[in-house]
Parts: structure tokens; C-alpha cells; sequence
């Protein structure tokens, strides 16, 4: 016998259908929301699990002071340095590369006793310490002396040439005057003055020495700039 054709029960059938298709797509929406979020929270990153990188600043000092003071740490002394508020390129100039640690481990590689003691050209191993680093202007002026004791840049025979190289004056230089009638302080800027540890100048300018192209100004012993600090 053939089932009877229930109507009634048909349309309970599709009614129910309806609602089971209602939740379904209900179901499938949230699920849906919920792979959108999180797929925002772990690729977006606003919740990432994952630390920040935050970049190493590069090191700014303030300018420099009266009161600016840095000292030197060699393998035979601690010179403290005073740097001078009227020369600015030349001391921002001097303090970044003290910040960068450009001077630590390098050594003194030119010497003589009744002249000056200079370096801030090559570390220990006999490499320059920085061949790329820019050249500043000069600070020449009525008030530029360099007189015993006072700090200042090396350069080569051209103006505004400095670049890493320093020197200490061992004696007064301020009055020596070229074959050529230029004068000491007319070509290079002091830009600060030992104020402790002026023995120590005089030591590493007696260490001995010996000839370097043609100039009797090579230390035959290590004598390390071990680290430069501005400690105000």
C-alpha cells in the first residue's frame, strides 16, 4: 500500500527545515566574525604576543658648556678635559665622536716632547678609526690661543679639513709662526684646556720615541686612549 499524503506533517517539515537553515547561516556568521578578528589579532599585531622593536638612538649630546668636561682614560693617566663654549662645531664635533666611543681602544700615535702629544687617527691594531668621518670648519678667531696644556684639532694643510684627529699642546704654541709667515693659532682651533692630570701629559709626551717618515715622533711603547666620557 502506498503511504498517504500527510499535508499537515509536510508543513511542519518545512517549517522546521527553515529554522535548522536559519541557525545554520547564524552559526556560519559568527564563526566568520570571529576568524575575521582573529586573524586582525595575530597578523594585525594590535594584540600580537610580540615585544616592539624600539631602534637604538644614535647618541646627541647637549652642546657643550663651560662647565662640559671629558675625560680621558689612557693606560698611563686620566687627563680631564674642559671644553670651551665659543668654539661649537668643533666641540659638538668632538663630543659626538667621545658619545659614538670612536676614541676608545685607539692610542697616541704621534709624540713630541716640546710640541704636543696627538691623537684620535688609529686604534691598537693600526687602522684608521673612522676614514669616512666629515670634515668641519674652522673656529679661528682673535680668541683662539694654543697655549700649553690647550686641547685642539688636527688637520691636514688645507682649511676646514679636521675630522677625528686631536692634540695636546705640551708647551705654549700660540706665538710659533711658519717658514711661510702663518701663525699656529691662525690655522688650528683649540677648543679646551686640561684641567686635571696635566702630569700625565708631560709622562706620555717623554715616553721614547722613534722615526717616522723622516720625523723623530713615533712612540716605541703603547700608550692607549683606553675611553673618552663626557662626565658633565
Amino acid at each position: 500500500m502506498a503511504p498517504k499524503y500527510n499535508r499537515k506533517k509536510q508543513a511542519q517539515s518545512k517549517a522546521d527545515s527553515k529554522g535548522n537553515s536559519k541557525l545554520i547561516y547564524i552559526i556560519i556568521g559568527v564563526l566568520a566574525i570571529v576568524v575575521i578578528i582573529a586573524g586582525v589579532y595575530f597578523i594585525g599585531g594590535f594584540g600580537s604576543s610580540k615585544e616592539p622593536v624600539t631602534p637604538t638612538p644614535t647618541p646627541n649630546p647637549t652642546p657643550a658648556t663651560e662647565n662640559t668636561k671629558v675625560l680621558l682614560e689612557t693606560s698611563m693617566g686620566e687627563i680631564t678635559i674642559q671644553l670651551f663654549d665659543d668654539k661649537p662645531v668643533t666641540t659638538q664635533n668632538f663630543l659626538k665622536l667621545v658619545a659614538l666611543g670612536k676614541y676608545d681602544n685607539t692610542v697616541f700615535h704621534r709624540v713630541l716632547k716640546d710640541f704636543m702629544i696627538q691623537g684620535g687617527v688609529l686604534n691598537k691594531k693600526g687602522e684608521l678609526i673612522d676614514a669616512s668621518w666629515p670634515t668641519i670648519n674652522d673656529e679661528i678667531g682673535s680668541n683662539n690661543h694654543n697655549y700649553k696644556y690647550t686641547i685642539a684639532m688636527a688637520k691636514t694643510n688645507e682649511t676646514n679639513s679636521a675630522t677625528t684627529s686631536f692634540f695636546i699642546n705640551t708647551v705654549d704654541n700660540s706665538e710659533m709662526v711658519y717658514d711661510n709667515g702663518n701663525r699656529f693659532d691662525d690655522i688650528y682651533t683649540a677648543f679646551g684646556k686640561v684641567i686635571k692630570g696635566q702630569d700625565v701629559v708631560d709622562a706620555i709626551s717623554k715616553v721614547p720615541v722613534t722615526t717616522n717618515n723622516g720625523e723623530k715622533s713615533q712612540p716605541t711603547q703603547t700608550v692607549t686612549l683606553i675611553s673618552a666620557k663626557i662626565i658633565s
